[in-house]
């Protein structure tokens, strides 16, 4: 296997490594600094995938799947990821260390609007995966060796305008509370 795509799915675990890290560190070993530590590893996780897709594309590489594929796990790791820290910490207080209330789960048009916030952060990470997608595009100015590149806009493109779809239709027909009472 490509040794992007080792990278990337060390990165993937490493990332959630970290935040578990992080997480038992500050509750159970209640050692909040050291926990915050961990917690601040992510992005240095981010950066080591960037610099090493970045120097295997420079080094002459053709642009495969993968590479692509790391520019959206960045995009998407620094949109999306301290909601992910937060809403793993959320579940790592109430379930683990039985503290707090239950984490919050919208209905009806809360969810809809959850949806939609979250709907934005996904075409953020978007402009920003594209964005890292045609600068390495335009830096390697080679159309043989950037093919995959522009397959993964594609793709991404179609995802975040059905990612759309259902954004609306869930404004159209908000979700209902699923318990039922007798």
């Amino acid at each position: 296997m490509n040794f992007i795509i080792w990278l990337i799915i060390f990165c993937e675990v490493a990332f959630w490594v970290v935040i578990l890290l992080g997480l038992v560190t500050r509750y159970i070993l209640k050692q909040k600094t050291l926990g915050l530590i961990f917690l601040a590893l992510t992005p240095v996780i981010d950066l080591l995938l960037l610099i090493t897709t970045a120097v295997d594309l420079m080094n002459g590489a053709t642009a495969e799947t993968p590479h692509a594929i790391a520019a959206v796990y960045i995009s998407v790791s620094l949109v999306f990821g301290k909601s992910m820290i937060n809403w793993t910490d959320d579940r790592f207080r109430y379930y683990v260390m039985k503290q707090g209330s239950k984490p919050y789960k919208p209905v009806g048009l809360a969810y809809s609007k959850n949806y939609g916030k979250n709907w934005l952060k996904h075409l953020l990470s978007y402009v920003i995966g594209t964005g890292i997608l045609h600068f390495i595009i335009y830096l390697i100015n080679n159309k043989s060796r950037t093919e995959a590149m522009n397959g993964v806009i594609h793709v991404w493109t179609i995802v975040i305008i059905v990612d759309l779809i259902i954004c609306i239709s869930y404004f159209i027909w908000p979700p209902k509370n699923k318990t039922h009472h007798n």
